[in-house]
């Protein structure tokens, strides 16, 4: 990157009313006591003074030791004063005072600074701007980087690449002042204990990961449990001791000390973003990395990812086929079946068995039950389809942040279908068999076979109503062909119907189009689809059959 100018630093942070910097102690520090010195604009914001920031402070405390000629300046992205002082209280450096709003809206107009990111950018006393990616270089590199150049962060980039060339398990481990890792019970465990394993990089650093962690704790155990050569080790990135001591707690694997500065080196070796929920980087027995996301592979398969273990392209491709296979022979059994949970529930505490299931259409149902959307129009079109198919059935399926059996036992109540039985095993593995994310509004609909027939239920509902039931491929191209064949009969215009009362006292005639998404019908009030006479002028619209019956 080609060096900027931005003028003299003194001249940069001055106002005709202030040339000084504060301290949190309050204490105004002349500007131009930075002259000759190296200086780092922080920009951030209180919701974003955690991991980076404590990083940030480690390295200025040990730069000001070696006297190193290194200035930081906070530049608050906060619009609130609270929130800039309890920032600004655990910082060692000099701010831009909060009151000062028209320079620190300068200063990010000048850099093109991101409102949510932080960023660090480097600068000479003269106004020389050495390296924009500050962040990047302060946590990869700490006060090795200094004076965090971009010729300085390309050699170390360079030496970090031959390093992995070279990489062994105790380069990644190991560090100059210990070589042992911490058990739960807080023992010290030598990295050599490690040696010949298969090794899994835990960065976690915080409660979002529990879902990873339960299922990361099954796979540990399982390989455990079968004799396997695994071992986890937890790269904590929490910033509060307590977070850590709770995790290491409940861990049944090995873990980094608490703000080992290793851990930062590691995510940044392994090319992670600063703002990571979790992540597993995998180290082979010859100490290599594996090229293989093992949360990729708990997202996609659960518990039975541990079947991919030691995750060699090999065994990946045994494991990909394997469950190809089980893809293509599935059944509604294979679905909703775990061992002795053989069935849905109904009303009354009633069990019905799967197999009494088996050969029926089936709507799986994917809504939170604090999140009931369009579950009126389903009931409505439930009653529909079951009129006309008795073989024919909606099971709802527990979202898998259900945690509240109260509430789904009021969710349920209002529905007239069957349901998977609260806190069910098999919920969990539907979620992720059918990429459930978020906050759901998904029906998935399963053949007689019990093969997949498609999970766009909603919208094919929405459109054609029980129409479209049951959903098949051929059952589109039919109601695709009558669409297209029944308007040919009908008129491309009308004059204005009596419930159309335009301002405008002229004619208004409703024509007839063909709709890209559904409307609300203004004589019957019920959903349309495909095809309206409508004003476009008036935003009103009728279904056909209430335009021709008027006629």
């Amino acid at each position: 990157m080609a060096a900027e100018e931005v003028g003299d630093i003194v001249s940069l942070l001055s106002t005709d009313e202030r040339n000084f910097l504060i301290r949190n102690n309050g204490d105004k520090v002349a500007i131009g006591s930075l002259e000759g010195k190296i200086i780092a604009l922080y920009f951030t914001r209180f919701s974003l003074c955690n991991l980076f920031t404590l990083r940030l402070i480690e390295v200025y405390n040990e730069l000001s030791s070696q006297d190193s000629n290194f200035e930081i300046i906070f530049v608050s992205k906060d619009s609130y004063e609270e929130f800039f002082d309890e920032c600004f209280s655990k910082m060692p450096w000099l701010a831009i005072p909060f009151s000062d709003s028209w320079m620190r809206i300068k200063l990010e107009n000048i850099f093109l600074v991101m409102a949510f990111d932080p960023e660090l950018i480097i600068l000479e006393a003269n106004g020389k701007v050495l390296n924009r990616e500050g962040v990047q270089a302060v946590r990869e590199y700490g006060t090795e980087g200094f004076p965090f150049t971009i010729e300085k962060m390309s050699k170390l980039i360079e030496e970090t690449e031959n390093a992995k060339k070279d990489q062994i398990l105790r380069s990644v481990l190991v560090s100059p002042s210990r070589d042992y890792l911490i058990a739960n019970d807080r023992s010290k465990v030598s990295v050599s204990n490690l040696e010949g394993k298969i090794v899994a990089l835990y960065f976690s650093c915080n409660d979002c990961c529990a879902e990873y962690t339960l299922v990361l704790t099954k796979i540990y155990r399982k390989l455990k449990e079968i004799g396997e050569s695994f071992e986890v080790v937890l790269v904590p990135l929490h910033d509060e001791e307590s977070c850590y001591d709770k995790a290491v707690e409940n861990m049944p694997w090995l873990a980094f000390p608490f703000n080992d500065k290793r851990c930062d080196k590691l995510s940044c070796y392994f090319g992670l973003q600063l703002y990571i929920c979790s992540t597993v980087i995998l180290i082979g027995s010859d100490g290599k990395t594996i090229d293989v996301d093992l949360i990729e592979l708990i997202k996609e398969y659960g518990l039975d990812a541990w079947e991919a273990f030691p995750f060699s392209q090999e065994k990946m491709h045994e494991f990909s086929e394997k469950e190809k296979a089980k893809l293509e022979s599935q059944t509604l059994e294979s679905l909703l079946v775990s061992g002795d949970q053989d069935y849905v529930i109904g009303k009354k505490g009633l069990k019905v068995p799967v197999k009494e299931l088996v050969g029926k259409t089936i709507l799986l149902q994917f809504t939170y039950n604090w999140c009931g959307v369009y579950v009126n129009e389903l009931i409505e079109e439930y009653h529909k389809i079951k009129n006309v198919d008795t073989d024919f059935e909606v099971i709802f399926v527990p979202g898998k942040y259900d945690d509240d059996e109260n509430l789904f036992n009021e969710f349920f109540s209002d529905i007239p279908w069957l349901a998977l039985p609260f806190d069910y095993e098999r919920s969990e593995f539907l979620n992720r068999r059918f990429e459930i994310h978020g906050i759901p509004s998904l029906l998935v609909a399963i053949g007689p076979t019990g093969r997949t027939i498609t999970n766009e239920v909603w919208k094919l509902l929405m459109i054609h109503g029980a129409d479209a039931y049951p959903f098949t491929e051929e059952k589109l191209k039919e109601l695709e062909h009558r669409n297209k064949e029944m308007p040919k009969r009908w008129p491309k215009k009308i004059r204005r119907h009596d419930l159309h009362n335009p301002q405008d006292p002229g004619d208004h005639y409703l024509f007839l189009i063909r709709c890209c998404s559904t409307y609300c019908c203004d004589r019957c009030g019920e959903r349309g689809d495909s095809w309206s006479y409508c004003c476009i002028e008036c935003d009103f619209d009728l279904h056909p059959k209430c335009a021709l019956w008027c006629l």
